[in-house]
């Protein structure tokens, strides 16, 4: 039967389309762009080897890199989200998991969870995170200790000092070193970097306190006599330090320690992935140990860095989704991004003992899972795992204003906490 003219005009648009489909389903390739805000240093060569992996997978890989605070990539991800070109793949972590997951916009990521054994190997911790209301949502890519206390080698064996287990020790370890005519602790000014001290502080000083402040977002802990005592041994270590701090980076604060000019760091396990890049050896030019506790036992503040993914209707992308969280949660991509980053797996089944781990990250493993065994595990306010950016940014500018003015007292500086928290709420 001959066909009609406008017959042949369907028929061949329709061959044409199936043409075309075909054409692009032999050329689609999953492809992702990741928003992040690892720009520099360590960090950014630990995010390099993702796009490498991604890329020998197959996929096509492009990243959107925006230095310096959490806030500035999450007000890139909300102009992003508002203009209707959600990025498929952020770096996210804490409370901001949930409070995009609530937008109804992030991808499900549970096929891929569930063919990959997800909730068998990831870190219970880490889990209720990760799928903030029972949807797999972001794929975690390592736990970072916060907690840590890097102490100079060279310092301990000339002043025959052992390292501090309580703030009282250390409080004491401090003054032999300023009496020696020495620098006690070596410190950068930053608003995280304050913030990281003081979530030390507190949590070693009252642990309960810690999860009421700074996990609830309590006021009237952060009044409380606990709050006043911990901001005056913040105090303390604020005569310990030098007055160069305004403009040094973590980085060079880490290196006066190794170097031997300085006798303590505090600082979370991202020091140890740069002092190794840096040729510093563990157990010769630093030690590291948990920072002080006054109650005993383990302590563990974590942080954990992860991929939210956000839906997508480019097909390519969704594939590139999929292939990016399977190569994240691979074991191959935990072991060579922890080690350069210098955190531990988020997965419990891969052995630390091989791989080029070093023995602080070792030891950050087996303290992990006795803190989980003591109780004594909690997330870390200072980087973003605990309250809303909105507490927590409320919360940072009074003790880094506290780290810079001598003349607020500690008394004060609770008040001012607790006002800076509630002005948010």
């Amino acid at each position: 039967m001959k066909k009609t003219f406008k017959q042949l005009i369907s028929t061949t648009s329709i061959a044409v389309v199936a043409l075309s489909m075909s054409a692009v389903a032999v050329h689609a390739e999953p492809k992702t762009n990741m928003l992040h805000q690892w720009a520099q240093g360590s960090e950014a060569a630990a995010i390099a080897v993702l796009g490498e992996m991604f890329t020998a997978a197959g996929g096509k890989w492009e990243q959107t890199a925006i230095s310096g605070h959490t806030s500035n990539t999450l007000a890139k991800l909300r102009s992003d989200v508002v203009s209707g070109n959600a990025p498929a793949a952020v770096q996210l972590k804490g409370p901001e998991i949930a409070e995009w997951d609530a937008t109804g916009r992030t991808a499900d990521l549970d096929s891929v969870a569930a063919a990959e054994g997800w909730d068998d190997v990831v870190a219970p911790e880490l889990i209720s995170v990760m799928k903030p209301t029972g949807k797999w949502v972001a794929a975690p890519m390592n736990i970072h200790r916060v907690n840590w206390m890097y102490s100079s080698k060279k310092m301990l064996d000339e002043l025959g000092l052992s390292v501090p287990k309580t703030w009282d020790e250390f409080n004491a370890a401090c003054d032999k070193v300023v009496a020696a005519g020495k620098l006690c602790i070596a410190h950068a000014a930053a608003d995280w970097s304050d913030s990281t001290v003081f979530d030390d502080v507190v949590y070693g000083i009252d642990i309960d306190l810690y999860r009421k402040a700074f996990q609830e977002a309590d006021v009237d802990a952060m009044r409380s006599q606990g709050m006043i005592d911990s901001f005056a041994q913040l105090r303390k270590m604020v005569g310990y330090m030098d007055d160069d701090i305004t403009g040094r980076s973590w980085e060079q604060a880490m290196a006066m320690t190794m170097d031997g000019d300085a006798a303590f760091n505090m600082m979370g396990d991202w020091v140890v992935a740069s002092a190794n890049a840096a040729g510093y050896k563990e157990g010769v030019d630093y030690v590291c140990h948990q920072t002080p506790v006054n109650w005993g036992g383990t302590g563990y503040i974590l942080n954990a860095d992860s991929v939210v993914f956000f839906e997508q209707s480019d097909q390519d992308y969704i594939d590139g989704q999929k292939l990016l969280a399977k190569t994240i949660m691979s074991p191959e991509f935990q072991v060579i991004f922890n080690v350069a980053k210098g955190s531990i797996p988020s997965r419990t089944d891969i052995d630390m003992s091989v791989g080029g781990f070093t023995q602080c990250q070792q030891d950050s493993q087996t303290h992990l899972k006795a803190s989980v065994a003591e109780g004594t595990l909690v997330r870390s306010m200072a980087h973003n795992m605990t309250v809303l950016q909105k507490y927590r940014g409320a919360m940072m500018e009074v003790i880094t204003e506290f780290v810079a003015d001598s003349s607020i007292s500690a008394e004060e500086a609770a008040e001012l906490l607790a006002d800076a928290v509630e002005t948010q709420m």
